[in-house]
């Protein structure tokens, strides 16, 4: 097969949970936008129709045992091999005719494009007040640690390219997984381009499969378990620099006394002191050593890339 002249695999990933009043919908829709691509719906567990109706209407339906979406997606990028995938939601809140576009940017050599809901009608469609403010909350965070100007850190609707999809580790287990995405995107400086998207609301009687606070504090900690792993050096040396000021605060509170009163009166705060400002001090060495490590992660991975891209280009090449 001539790497110039054949025809690119588009795969459409449908992660889904009882979906049966819109999956039926969503799939017509991407064969419209999409009419060479293939429609992968992996059902999660649902106890309505969701199946059999997106079996019905032409796609290939595989079931996931593992509850949660970011063990879904784990799965479809183990499973599925193409060039470039397309991944959104089975509640037809994504538009299915921006994947032509969005398939058409991986093509030109992005890893990972993201359909922006923020930046057209998420907020005038959308009427969760505490969504919105989550959204912003973790763009927030996450441009500032990375000095990045992502706008939509968590929107489902994505495209990937074949490298990306094969060396990006899903850890996460649930709805967390496109923060964690985004956070491996920026860590590891792959090509991003974002596309603004029109976002739907569902539509009457389907109903959301997010718990506010609950996925809330699971992104939030993914945030955070992501920032201690990829950027060791300001989280670990930024506790130990307030660590050692405090121990170095208590300090000069016993020297003043014993400037006064040629005393030493508070020997525990004394001791305590130290041992904090010792405290400090090693969370800085344990972020020093820890960022050379993450560099050297980042290294590897971008040797780990160019292998696969080069696996692909050969596959497509014979």
């Amino acid at each position: 097969m001539n790497l110039q002249t054949s025809r690119p695999q588009i795969a459409v990933l449908l992660p889904c949970y009882n979906e049966e009043l819109t999956i039926g919908k969503v799939v017509q829709d991407f064969h419209a936008a999409l009419p060479d691509a293939t429609v992968y719906v992996y059902d999660n567990n649902s106890t309505d129709r969701t199946a059999q109706i997106a079996a019905e209407q032409g796609a290939v339906v595989r079931a996931e045992p593992r509850q949660g979406k970011g063990n879904v997606i784990r799965a479809m990028f183990e499973d599925i091999d193409a060039d470039v995938y397309i991944m959104a939601d089975g509640d037809d809140t994504y538009p299915a005719d921006a994947a032509p576009k969005m398939a058409a940017k991986i093509l030109e050599g992005y890893d990972m494009v993201i359909g922006d809901r923020l930046s057209s009608t998420y907020f005038q469609e959308n009427k969760r007040p505490f969504h919105n403010f989550g959204n912003k909350l973790v763009r927030g965070s996450i441009n500032g640690l990375f000095s990045a100007h992502v706008t939509d850190i968590m929107t489902g609707y994505r495209a990937f390219s074949f490298t990306f999809v094969k060396t990006y580790p899903v850890l996460s287990h649930g709805f967390e997984v496109e923060t964690e995405m985004t956070i491996h995107s920026l860590n590891n400086n792959l090509r991003l381009y974002e596309m603004p998207i029109q976002y739907r609301d569902r539509p009457e009687g389907s109903v959301s499969k997010l718990d506010t606070v609950g996925d809330g504090i699971k992104v939030m900690s993914t945030i955070f378990r992501m920032i201690r792993e990829y950027k060791p050096m300001p989280f670990f040396s930024g506790l130990g620099l307030l660590l050692s000021l405090a121990g170095f605060g208590f300090t000069l509170s016993v020297m003043i006394d014993f400037y006064r009163t040629g005393m030493v009166a508070r020997f525990p705060t004394l001791i305590g002191a130290v041992m904090l400002v010792i405290a400090g001090l090693l969370l800085i060495i344990t972020g020093i050593i820890l960022d050379v490590t993450a560099k050297n992660d980042r290294k590897a991975f971008i040797v780990e890339s160019n292998r696969f891209a080069l696996f692909r280009r050969s596959q497509r090449g014979r």
